[in-house]
């Protein structure tokens, strides 16, 4: 599998643009992404999924935006955080509860 490209932002957000562009002038959409990904090197399946990107954030479309998704994989890795913390604070209150049941031996 080749590696993957990253492509800067301001080349992303100017890709879109064209593409919004050249379906309002046409009417559709059709053979818009391939014509203006061959014009910028991009393939044509990357700047559709850049548009639908786009469209979510924007609202148009339903979907999960990238600001909510972004959020949610930070809770989610707060979440894991917490659960380990908890089962760490368990597993040394079980340790010192065993402790303190033990006879001493003073």
């Amino acid at each position: 599998m080749p590696a993957l490209k990253k492509y800067p932002p301001e080349l992303k957000e100017r890709a879109v643009r064209l593409l919004l562009a050249a379906r309002e002038d046409a009417g559709g959409g059709r053979g818009a992404s391939a014509r203006i990904g061959q014009q910028l090197g991009i393939p044509a399946d990357t700047l559709r999924k850049w548009l639908l990107r786009a469209e979510v954030d924007a609202g148009v479309r339903p979907g999960t935006t990238t600001e909510d998704a972004a959020r949610l994989l930070e809770l989610e890795r707060e979440n894991r955080e917490l659960r380990r913390a908890n089962a760490i604070l368990r597993s040394a209150s079980a340790f010192f509860a065993a402790e303190l049941d033990r006879p001493s031996s003073r």
